[in-house]
């Protein structure tokens, strides 16, 4: 059953058509990701399905008994509100059906009002809490929240982060159960984990979904269907986002190659209109008048792509050093004794839940920030690109022009291959039109504002790029050009990030922000550290699991002792003992003494890993390498040590 339906649906915004004949049908269970560059109309259009926009022309049917719920980018909620509350405010029946239980046990428990009329209320109340499942509606609340990341549930809104907003935003959205979610960019400002959960809760959803993200693991994991928007039209494609990339390449190349042979029967056709026939039989009317036709034929270009082409810059061999820094805020320690030499080469991916310190490092890196204690060298050569979160360098100039806000930096650009064009002509490269750039940038979408000033940061010909949470509002094609452009970029690169596709793609060591301002390095990108992760895990369980083993042959022991006497203990030991070869008794004796060495050194190795890390990626290769050996020298010796132990 269609849920919504869009026929011949027109918005136009004067400077730009966003949808010129949009028709499509979102049906019960749909789980539909729309994509298309910045600026194309992907927020427009969610706007005009939730009533928010109205549109030049066209039908939009909603079905009447269909519940939508629409997750903007920027959420706006009651500032008054505490957080549970806020979760509350879409639930409808099942919230006001908690508050009414609440109120009337109230009275009960006070003797208030007519005992007997306050049972039957109770009672019928009760009944439709079992009936509507709202006895269930906080405790899945709490348990949402908590997966999003928020613990204080009595904290007002209005003292929230707009990242702690979102998610609240979020937690709301999923409760009121709708039939329809159109959710855009609900990833912005979670960190992996919530993103993982996320996907995770929104593959087992039962309702209808329309999003707009840029994190193409989710895409490929969440949706069963692609609609992308490019220039004004919507093209649809039944399969996650890989289905989507490889239908595209394939309708690209089809469409060349109609083109080309389009291109040479219009050659033959002109070349025989050049003779000058003469129309004097009804075939040669029909042949000039397909070679008329065929020349009035319009294609549609391939969909232009942002050019990231600007010039580099010479790196010297010192970027910059951190030797022991450290930094609090009042009693929160973000950072502490932290130190590494950044080397032109480093392509290092910054990791950590929202608040843990991530920003502050960078902010200290480029010296806009001291540390509490320890010291920052940057080199002499060292010229920064920071490619900020807020982009706050656009909301200072919203009145400007496009044109004029580039020119503030150059009005000539050198480019890549050593030309030089333009800020014109470098806007046209990041898919700015004419007509765009002599808008003020306060008309721009919010891609588009974040794609304007990341031209602004590469223009300055850094050699040190860092990049604050690059794919919050960037277009997947966007982003797919910016990691290409990082492969070849000559210099260090930083990224901040809570992106994994974007993070598998363009580095090869994280930092991790860990609990008590801890920073731990991981060498790769990272999937590479989720699996470090995963065996951590398994390994402190192992270790766990044997330790309880211990404790329990422990315990035997004592009992044991017990009951027997001092002067009987070495005839038992004798016994117990005697129970294994003599080979046997060697490697149990070895093994004992073994495992505590190998112990020592796994613990020196992860304090050199971890705390005091080498610069150069081989050295952290080795360390790496020699880490994983003892791991799995421990635990082969300890799993030979309790088999022997048991005999014993």
């Amino acid at each position: 059953m269609a849920l919504f339906t869009l026929r011949s649906l027109r918005k136009d915004f004067g400077i730009k058509e966003i949808l010129k004949d949009a028709s499509f049908s979102l049906d019960e269970g749909d789980k539909v990701g729309l994509i298309g560059t910045n600026g194309s109309g992907k927020s427009t259009l969610l706007k005009m399905i939730a009533g928010l926009e109205h549109s030049d022309g066209g039908e939009l049917w909603i079905n009447s008994s269909a519940k939508i719920i629409y997750l903007p980018q920027q959420p706006d909620l009651n500032e008054e509100n505490t957080v549970l509350e806020q979760v509350f405010a879409d639930s409808g029946e099942q919230m006001s059906l908690v508050k009414e239980y609440e109120e009337i046990s109230d009275k009960l428990t006070h003797g208030h009002g007519d005992m007997d009329r306050l049972l039957e209320d109770l009672s019928r109340v009760s009944d439709r809490m079992d009936q509507t499942g709202a006895w269930d509606l906080e405790t899945n609340a709490k348990i949402v929240l908590t997966k999003l990341g928020i613990d204080d549930l009595e904290a007002k809104v209005g003292s929230l982060s707009g990242g702690y907003r979102k998610r609240i935003a979020i937690a709301s959205a999923l409760l009121s159960s709708p039939d329809v979610l159109l959710m855009d960019e609900p990833t912005n400002h979670l960190d992996a984990m919530s993103v993982e959960w996320l996907q995770s809760y929104l593959n087992r959803y039962r309702g209808a979904l329309l999003l707009i993200t840029h994190d193409r693991y989710f895409l490929d994991r969440v949706t069963n269907r692609i609609i992308e928007i490019d220039r004004g039209d919507l093209y649809s494609y039944s399969g996650n986002y890989s289905y989507y990339l490889e239908k595209k390449a394939e309708a690209e190349e089809s469409s060349q190659s109609t083109q080309r042979k389009h291109a040479g029967l219009l050659r033959r056709e002109l070349e025989w209109l050049k003779k000058g026939p003469k129309a004097r039989s009804t075939k040669q009317k029909a042949r000039i008048d397909r070679a008329h036709a065929l020349q009035a034929t319009e294609f549609k270009q391939a969909n232009a792509k942002v050019d990231i082409t600007t010039a580099g810059r010479r790196i010297g061999k010192k970027v910059v050093e951190l030797d022991l820094v450290s930094k609090s805020y009042g009693d929160r320690t973000l950072i502490k004794d932290f130190s590494y030499n950044f080397t032109p080469d480093d392509r290092i991916g910054i990791i950590g839940s929202n608040g843990a310190g991530k920003s502050t490092l960078m902010n200290m890196v480029t010296g806009r920030l001291q540390p509490d204690a320890g010291s920052v060298e940057i080199g002499t050569t060292i010229h920064f690109g920071y490619f900020d979160q807020h982009s706050d360098d656009l909301a200072e100039h919203g009145n400007q022009r496009v044109i004029d806000y580039l020119k503030d930096v150059a009005e000539l650009v050198k480019t890549a291959d050593g030309s030089i064009i333009t800020a014109s002509q470098m806007l046209e490269r990041f898919l700015f039109p004419g007509n765009t750039q002599y808008a003020p940038i306060s008309k721009l979408s919010g891609g588009e504002k974040r794609r304007l000033f990341l031209l602004k940061v590469l223009m300055a010909a850094p050699n040190v790029l860092i990049l604050d949470e690059p794919t919050n509002d960037l277009d997947v094609q966007t982003l797919a050009v910016l990691e290409e452009y990082l492969e070849e970029f000559n210099g260090c690169v930083i990224v901040v990030s809570h992106d994994r596709y974007f993070l598998d793609r363009t580095v090869e060591m994280v930092f991790s922000f860990e609990p008590e301002g801890e920073v731990r390095l991981y060498p790769g990108n990272y999937s590479v550290y989720l699996e470090y992760k995963k065996d951590e895990a398994e390994a402190e369980k192992e270790s766990s699991d044997v330790k309880e083993k211990s404790v329990k042959s422990s315990q035997k022991a004592n009992d044991t002792s017990a009951v027997i006497s001092e002067a009987a203990k070495p005839i038992a030991e004798t016994k117990k003992l005697s129970q294994l070869s003599y080979k046997e008794k060697r490697e149990y004796e070895e093994l004992e003494a073994q495992i505590p060495k190998l112990e020592t050194e796994k613990s020196q190795v992860e304090k050199k890993l971890y705390h005091n890390p080498p610069s150069g990626h081989s050295e952290i290769q080795k360390l790496s390498d020699r880490l994983a050996e003892i791991t799995a020298a421990i635990e082969k010796s300890t799993e030979r040590w309790l088999e022997l132990a048991e005999r014993v």
